[in-house]
């Protein structure tokens, strides 16, 4: 099957442009669907807004979106060395796991990639912040609460911060849901980056190389 050469171009990590002057620091963002704005113009997504309110504040970040469509973790995990390697970023966001829950993928897989994605930030010398999400009910209390604790389990074991729900006055609220039920609209963003921003402002002010 032919790839759309769309699905191409979102393999690549896209700078967030910014009118203000050179970036000191890098914040990169490794996420899926929910963090490379499906659906909507790039500058509507979350991770735009954040870099527009970086730039405000003039704490001189530059922001990099690696968030594709239907990435998992362990797409993820082919992928961070070399953006760690050619971005050197000061603050590193994994937004991932959705897909691997979608797809009732191994709990256990899912616990050890994120595990690997948060080691391979950190020896990066990246301050780390964890997002997680939630899955809809129809896959199983077991399955469900099992996939929500996973990302507490191993954002405390490392260590670093954890938004539990990324998607929080969002997923529960249709009106802010797309069609099909599973991607935040362009009204939604700004309220996912205040789920974020508690845990993003204090690494943000605080990092340095």
């Amino acid at each position: 099957m032919r790839v759309p050469l769309l699905a191409v171009l979102m393999t690549l990590a896209t700078l967030v442009p910014r009118p203000g002057g050179a970036a000191e620091k890098t914040l990169l963002v490794l996420g899926d669907s929910l963090s490379a704005a499906y659906g909507l113009a790039t500058d509507e997504g979350w991770v735009s807004l954040l870099a527009d309110r970086l730039d405000r504040l003039g704490l001189g970040y530059g922001v990099v979106n690696a968030s594709i469509s239907g990435e998992t973790t362990a797409g993820g995990l082919t992928r961070l060395p070399g953006l760690l390697e050619s971005n050197r970023p000061d603050v590193l966001v994994i937004a991932l796991g959705a897909n691997d829950g979608l797809r009732g993928f191994d709990l256990k897989t899912l616990r050890t990639n994120l595990s690997r994605l948060v080691e391979l930030g950190q020896a990066a010398g990246a301050r780390v912040l964890m997002a997680g999400v939630r899955l809809p009910p129809n896959y199983g209390a077991a399955y469900t609460r099992g996939f929500e604790a996973v990302f507490s389990e191993v954002a405390a074991a490392a260590a670093v911060p954890l938004v539990p729900y990324l998607l929080k006055g969002v997923a529960e609220d249709r009106g802010l849901m797309q069609a099909d039920g599973l991607h935040p609209t362009a009204a939604a963003q700004p309220v996912i980056l205040e789920n974020l921003w508690p845990a993003i402002e204090p690494l943000v002010s605080g990092a340095s190389r």
